[in-house]
């Protein structure tokens, strides 16, 4: 015989089976220790460390860049998910302008030249998507050609392209430790996660905080495993300073603006937008609220005025990271006030390099061992997106060609993709715009069965 609460609690259970709707209210210290759960789950420092490697920056500039890239991550966080798109999703640094940053950086004679290029590339690439956003001209092109056998495609190719990255880069390729200890670390991590969340099934209400903090639980026992096996370095810790200033405008870095750098990057932040719209997909449909125009049309907006906040910090542009999806689904937190402290987290990150070496000192394998459970969550939502539609010939090719195309991208030796033209090389390093492209076209041209 169930209890009136019991029946209340399940009235209030979502398709998705959220414990905390986007709009609920829940307390300071619960939504700090829930965002620092999202943050501590993304590799938001590997993209800034990955240019100053590239561009061969100093050590201080290498800490600078850093520094100013968790910054625009945290404003970005709090624009989109409070002012603009209004949903429960984190901005972090993209890895799509890899490429470009580099090209453009050597083009314009490397230093402070090319830098100040990249960034005034980005400047007027980020007023041209705040524009695409506000004339609504995005959310059309959104509306006429992603349905949900496509947009279910996308969500799903989204999973399907992080999951090689996950599991050949953060766990079989990580340099932390040997393979074997990366792949007991990758284990533990993704068992513990498993395990917090079985737990918290079986005792529904009263064991919901194993759920909501299965991630972080996994991070720690994950850290833990990996001091025993003295894999866990805290030296760049120990090394950091507690505060130091983040870079200013005009003081610290400049922008020049050069046309072939600026159509370069352009042509990027169109690849972003498309490749984000997966993102807000899968977000949407773990919160089971459906996109509406203003929410793609704000969205767009944010997006733009995320990647103007990044230039104006001297960082790189920012995308929303749809491994907070996944991590949403898993702990069934999708409240907006823990993005809030997602936000707050990466801003005082971004202020104590200290804190941001911290973050940075995790393991590789043990974020790997949870980022591949995330990335299969995420496929699975793209399939539930398309549970409605009627599977004939037409859609098997819908869902099959953007699978081996994204396999076949995320696989392609580098030697070879660097051996094509430019455009060519942004275009197909981007699985997830390569394989949705596809998925347009093919629901557009495939005749329906009659």
């Amino acid at each position: 015989m169930k209890t009136q609460a019991d029946k209340q609690d399940n009235a209030q259970v979502k398709p998705q089976h959220l414990t905390v709707l986007p709009d609920e209210k829940i307390s300071f210290a619960k939504s700090t220790i829930l965002g620092l759960q999202h943050v501590l789950a993304m590799d938001v420092y590997v993209v800034p460390f990955l240019i100053a490697m590239l561009i061969g920056l100093s050590p201080n500039q290498s800490s600078a860049l850093i520094q100013s890239t968790f910054i625009a991550a945290g404003l970005a966080t709090i624009v989109q998910t409070y002012f603009c798109m209004k949903l429960p999703m984190a901005q972090g640094p993209s890895y799509v302008p890899l490429g470009a940053i580099v090209t453009i950086y050597a083009a314009s004679g490397g230093g402070e030249l090319g830098w100040s290029s990249v960034l005034g590339a980005s400047l007027i690439g980020a007023i041209l998507v705040i524009i695409l956003g506000y004339t609504g001209i995005f959310n059309k092109i959104v509306k006429s050609f992603i349905p949900p056998i496509v947009g279910g495609t996308i969500i799903f190719i989204v999973g399907l392209s992080l999951l090689p990255v996950a599991i050949r880069d953060n766990i079989y390729g990580a340099t932390d430790a040997t393979i074997n200890q990366n792949v007991l670390l990758a284990l533990i991590s993704g068992a513990v996660l498993i395990l917090f969340v079985i737990l918290g099934s079986l005792f529904h209400t009263k064991g919901s905080i194993f759920r909501i903090t299965s991630v972080m639980i996994a991070l720690i026992v994950g850290c833990m495993a990996a001091n025993f096996m003295g894999v866990l370095d805290f030296s760049a810790v120990q090394n950091a300073k507690w505060f130091s200033m983040p870079q200013l405008p005009f003081k610290d870095f400049g922008f020049s603006f050069d046309f072939s750098a600026i159509i370069t990057m352009v042509i990027i932040y169109i690849v972003l937008l498309a490749e984000t719209t997966g993102t807000w997909f899968a977000i949407s449909n773990v919160i089971d609220k459906p996109l509406t125009d203003k929410n793609i049309n704000r969205g767009v907006i944010g997006e733009g005025i995320s990647c103007l906040i990044a230039a104006m910090l001297g960082s790189t542009p920012v995308t929303g990271y749809s491994t907070n999806a996944g991590i949403i689904s898993i702990t069934g937190v999708a409240s907006r006030r823990v993005f809030l402290a997602v936000g707050g987290w990466f801003v005082l990150f971004g202020c104590s390099s200290k804190l941001a070496a911290l973050i940075s000192s995790i393991p590789t394998a043990v974020i790997g061992g949870v980022f591949a459970i995330v990335c299969g969550i995420i496929a699975i939502n793209g399939l539930q997106v398309m549970k409605d539609v009627t599977i004939g010939e037409k859609e098997m090719y819908i869902i099959s060609i953007p699978m081996i195309l994204t396999l076949a991208l995320v696989l392609i030796p580098k030697d070879f993709l660097y051996t094509l033209p430019t455009f060519v090389q942004y275009l197909l390093g981007s699985p997830i715009l390569v394989a949705a492209l596809a998925a347009i076209l093919l629901n557009k041209l495939l005749p329906n069965a009659k």
